[in-house]
């Protein structure tokens, strides 16, 4: 099977009151690339300037920061510099703890925008279900209404933090941005959001810094038949199982490499061995218990 680009998935806009609470309230809808570059931990200025700008230059149209990262100026310089035309790149920030906790989420988020230098954020997320997030939604909500989002979402949100927010909005959101990789699967959290119309975008897609994922030698066997790195792998693995996935990293041919992804196709055998690598054991913190 042959593939000239990531898939654009469709991500539900809202407007107006849902007849039930949960309800769908909107009736069209955004393109999201489903294989973006992350910028998490890359420093602001010319590191992150650069990965974003090789990035536009080798066909990814989705860019994924966060308040927290400190390098949103940096995504926007890169986006300025690029050439390619606002509209056409698919912009993620998110709301950090601290401003969720201190209820300051439209400071928080105008001053995202001034960062990146837009007058608009394709999405915007809660980036952790801190103490004050479901006041956070509300304002989210609001912006959203004012166009200055143009989806809402959540992520690190279990599912019970997911059925929480049922209760209390009419809204659901467009995606919850989750850890996932071959060794933490996380797959009944990505069953329950699909199942409730809730696309999953995945980080630490790789196993996450400092793993050892991408030496396994099922991984290495696969990517030997495909003429791919494991990374190639397992970034189609996610593709083909449905979820928006953001690797990152500040290596122009790696950055390249990671995009090249479109010109082969796993088996369900394929798809399977790599299943098998599931540990249950994450790489990151849970979002039921974390301290920051």
């Amino acid at each position: 099977m042959q593939h000239e680009g990531p898939e654009i998935l469709t991500l539900n806009e809202y407007s107006g009151d849902a007849s039930s609470v949960g309800g769908v309230v909107g009736t069209t809808g955004i393109g999201i690339p489903q294989l973006g570059l992350g910028v998490f931990q890359t420093p602001e200025g010319k590191e992150t300037v650069d990965s974003v700008r090789w990035a536009l230059e080798a066909g990814y149209r989705h860019i994924d920061t966060a308040a927290v990262y400190g390098n949103e100026e940096s995504v926007g310089q890169a986006l300025r510099e690029s050439g390619v035309r606002r509209r056409e790149v698919f912009v993620t920030t998110k709301l950090w703890n601290d401003d969720i906790r201190a209820g300051k989420t439209e400071e928080a988020f105008y001053q995202s925008l001034d960062r990146l230098g837009t007058s608009y954020v394709d999405l915007y997320l809660i980036h952790w279900p801190v103490d004050g997030w479901q006041r956070a939604w509300e304002v989210m909500v609001d912006l959203y209404h004012q166009h200055r989002i143009r989806a809402i979402g959540v992520s690190n949100f279990h599912q019970h933090h997911l059925e929480e927010l049922r209760t209390i909005s009419a809204v659901r959101p467009a995606v919850d941005q989750i850890e996932s990789s071959p060794q933490f699967t996380n797959q009944d959290l990505v069953d329950y959001c699909h199942g409730k119309r809730i696309h999953v975008e995945v980080w630490s897609p790789l196993g996450g810094t400092g793993g050892d994922l991408l030496k396994d030698p099922v991984l290495q066997r696969i990517a030997d038949e495909h003429g791919k790195s494991p990374a190639q792998i397992v970034i189609r693995w996610h593709l083909q199982r449905g979820v928006i996935v953001i690797p990152k990293s500040t290596h122009q041919e790696r950055i390249k490499q990671n995009f090249d992804v479109f010109d082969f196709t796993l088996d369900e055998n394929e798809m399977a061995a790599i299943y098998a690598l599931n540990t249950g054991k994450r790489n990151g913190a849970d979002p039921d218990n974390f301290s920051f």
